[in-house]
């Protein structure tokens, strides 16, 4: 088997576009019904749930858990009905990667570090694969494409078999559709995207 990646130079939401035509691009003639989205504001939601909507695919959208880093939740109340009269799954559920605390161990917060070197991205699909997989949205053992980005937008995309985080062993990347080339490390992303807002 045969097939490329598409790499981004450059992290900016413009590069939303052409991860979800990637998307597009690999559900054509597959058995893949689903897709596991990760979206804090809702702008990536919306704009996922507007470029399949005459498609037959499922979106299951992980925001950030409720009081993650501020008192209120910036995914929009509206959206999540939206969402979910077009057939779609909103889940606030607890993100596996930051709870050194209630497992009294660094351990996630070791896993996520390490996925980071691949990209920020990367990392995120792990834990809303897992996340989605524990809330009962998607089955153990279950191919579907997870889609994440760097700071705002999606940029990128993974082909992934499914796994509780009860079953981590069994969670598998089948393939890298596309991904940012990780030029920045976290702290001089927060910085480039603080600096944006001014």
């Amino acid at each position: 088997m045969e097939s490329k990646i598409i790499y981004f130079e450059d992290i900016k939401p413009e590069n939303t576009e052409r991860t979800l035509k990637l998307v597009r691009e690999r559900l054509i003639g597959s058995e893949i019904k689903k897709l596991v989205l990760a979206s804090t504001t809702g702008a990536t939601a919306r704009k996922t749930m507007e470029f399949f909507k005459n498609q037959e695919v499922k979106l299951i959208i992980i925001p950030h858990q409720y009081g993650f880093s501020r008192e209120t939740n910036l995914f929009p109340p509206e959206l999540i009905t939206t969402l979910r009269e077009a057939g779609h799954e909103v889940h606030f559920g607890t993100m596996l990667f930051h709870t050194d605390n209630l497992y009294e161990s660094s351990v996630p917060t070791v896993m996520a570090n390490l996925l980071r070197c691949f990209c920020q991205g990367i990392k995120v699909c792990f834990e809303i694969v897992l996340m989605a997989t524990d809330a009962g949205l998607v089955n153990n053992g279950e191919k579907v494409i997870v889609v994440t980005g760097t700071g705002r937008g999606a940029d990128t995309a993974l082909v992934m078999q499914a796994a509780s985080s009860r079953n981590i062993k069994k969670l598998r990347v089948n393939e890298i559709l596309c991904k940012p080339l990780n030029p920045l490390n976290l702290e001089e992303l927060r910085e480039k995207l603080a600096q944006e807002k001014t």
